[in-house]
């Protein structure tokens, strides 16, 4: 087994600790069963931050334009939310495509070079130069050859995601107990059946995890690739209010992304107890 491809298989179970993610170099705490007494604690902290910004920034009258009241915020929120609605469709848009385009990429290379070493060693060098590359950079590139529309950020994303799932599937595809593999031949299994029957479900945690750190991938270079070049988006968003300094609508996009981000987090999270609870 290659030492070099990840440490542990990430748990999705309740009584589940922290875990290192692959390659990837991402660390997720998947997180314990909190008791009620602990998510009264967290909303409680929740509370406090959220009550001690509002105070000691009207305390020291500190103007909206340099750091706005999470009220101001909630307002600008609310009130800007029809504006914003059609560029949050925009992004939701471009992060899906092109997540879904990247993560099917990723999937099959993954599979691929775990069948095939030799693929592998064409294949890897590649994938280390997207994993390397700010996928950013090449986004006026794109636009010069697709135009001002959501291809090239859609690209971008896909580019940015792929690689992190691929890394991660095929740490979980080379994971996979040999001796289950050698029972399933000696009963005649295809290397097919195998692939679908044993790799996957023993890789499915990894998988998630891939798919998740890909995700979220996505959605920064999704904002990132707006912010360059688009007239669309909540990138565009972010860069127009900040050019016009409107702080608390700025700020609202800001916790719209964090929403998003955590939606993401929370999806996976429920994915994998759902499709690897037999880690339990």
């Amino acid at each position: 087994m290659d030492k070099a491809l990840g440490d542990r298989i990430p748990e999705f179970n309740k009584k589940g600790g922290g875990t290192e993610v692959g390659l990837s170099g991402a660390s997720f705490s998947l997180g314990e069963h909190r008791t009620k007494f602990e998510i009264l604690v967290i909303a409680l902290v929740a509370v406090l931050i959220v009550g001690g910004a509002e105070f000691l920034l009207g305390a020291f009258n500190v103007p909206h334009y340099v750091l706005p009241k999470p009220s101001q915020i909630v307002t600008a929120l609310v009130t800007e939310f029809p504006n914003l609605w059609p560029h949050l469709l925009i992004t939701l848009y471009e992060l899906l495509v092109g997540f879904a385009i990247g993560a099917s990429i990723g999937f099959v290379l993954a599979a691929v070079i775990t069948q095939f070493p030799f693929v592998e060693k064409i294949v890897t060098p590649y994938i280390l130069l997207l994993v390397t590359t700010p996928m950013l950079a090449l986004v006026p590139l794109l636009i010069l050859r697709f135009g001002f529309g959501s291809e090239p950020r859609i690209i971008a994303v896909a580019l940015a995601s792929g690689p992190m799932v691929m890394i991660n599937s095929a740490t979980g595809f080379r994971r996979v107990d040999l001796a289950k593999i050698a029972l399933a031949r000696s009963f005649g299994a295809s290397t097919f059946q195998i692939f679908t029957k044993i790799r996957i479900p023993m890789a499915m945690p990894m998988i998630i995890v891939g798919l998740m750190v890909g995700s979220i991938f996505g959605l920064l270079t999704t904002i990132g690739a707006e912010m360059v070049g688009g007239a669309e988006g909540l990138g565009n968003r972010l860069t127009y209010y900040s050019a016009l300094i409107r702080m608390p609508q700025f700020f609202a996009i800001i916790l719209i992304l964090a929403i998003i981000g955590i939606s993401i987090y929370v999806f996976f999270f429920w994915l994998g107890k759902k499709w690897a609870g037999w880690e339990s």
